[in-house]
């Protein structure tokens, strides 16, 4: 059993009891404020239309309108979104193991001509402001004629600086014998990728999935601006366009929607969970 920050004999002693309850305290209040908009939209989606907008309103349903569920899930064609959401996502994770991945192990471990140069210019980067560089990749995107494509979404996946930055300092903290062994038994620096960096990054590629999944379920604007045909809408897009800016669709219709685009995330967080902070203790030692 491992042993706390506090024991059992310093939880007796009066001053600690009050700083630990305030912790317990601080700790209930983040939960409630985390969970009380998730409950309130479960509750809201099985509630009747005339109960979610009385006054005072009430938190619990009177009637339990199980059936909301199944109108929400035939209002729009979820399935059809979803998949458009998920091709999305394994495209920009492709990208980001395929073409950030070597880039930064290249400048980790390859030491190619001017790497420290090229490493100081990606980081530049992050001091851009996305929306200044949103017309640009626009415009470049409808020249190349990869609108309403998903290649919209996995060109740009390439040249993410942050996700560069963490993989790189991933890569940085592997013991550099390992690479030199490879190389000693006749490895190119490619197998040496495929088949010892990404083995060993496994933390680090599931965090990378967590936010590039949170990326693509959550947005809609960018999804918005460059597909043009309903069949290709993302979730994010097609909840705003349809759910969100209807006025004839019952507002408990809209809950129930709502709770159900919201539970996804949540389970892929909790089952990826323990990467995130692996991979921040990881990233944090250096061999």
């Amino acid at each position: 059993m491992e042993r706390g920050i506090l024991s059992p004999a310093d939880l007796r002693k009066p001053g600690n009891k009050i700083v630990y309850g305030i912790m317990v305290l601080g700790i209930a209040i983040m939960a409630v404020t985390m969970l009380y908009p998730i409950l309130m939209t479960m509750f809201n989606g099985l509630k009747s239309n005339p109960e979610i907008n009385t006054f005072p309103p009430k938190f619990f349903p009177t009637t339990w309108h199980w059936e909301n569920f199944s109108k929400g899930w035939n209002y729009i064609a979820l399935p059809v979104f979803l998949k458009n959401t998920v091709f999305i996502f394994l495209g920009n994770l492709f990208m980001t193991i395929l073409v950030l991945g070597l880039a930064a192990f290249s400048i980790s471990r390859i030491r190619v001509p001017y790497s420290r140069l090229v490493y100081f210019f990606i980081l530049l980067t992050l001091f851009i402001p996305a929306t200044s560089y949103m017309i640009p990749n626009f415009v470049n995107l409808k020249q190349l004629g990869l609108l309403n494509s998903y290649w919209a979404f996995w060109l740009p996946a390439g040249a993410n600086a942050y996700y560069f930055l963490l993989m790189k300092n991933f890569f940085d903290g592997i013991h550099p014998e390992i690479f030199e062994a490879a190389r000693i038994d006749g490895a190119s620096e490619l197998t040496s990728y495929l088949k010892i960096a990404v083995p060993l990054s496994v933390p680090i590629f599931a965090t990378l999935s967590i936010f590039i999944f949170s990326t693509a379920w959550n947005d809609w604007f960018w999804p918005s601006l460059v597909m043009h045909t309903e069949d290709k809408y993302t979730l994010a897009t097609a909840i705003y366009k349809y759910v969100i800016n209807a006025r004839s669709l019952d507002s408990s219709i809209k809950f129930s929607i709502l709770f159900m685009v919201m539970v996804p995330p949540i389970f892929v967080f909790l089952g990826f969970q323990k990467f995130i902070v692996r991979s921040v203790s990881l990233t944090a030692v250096k061999g």
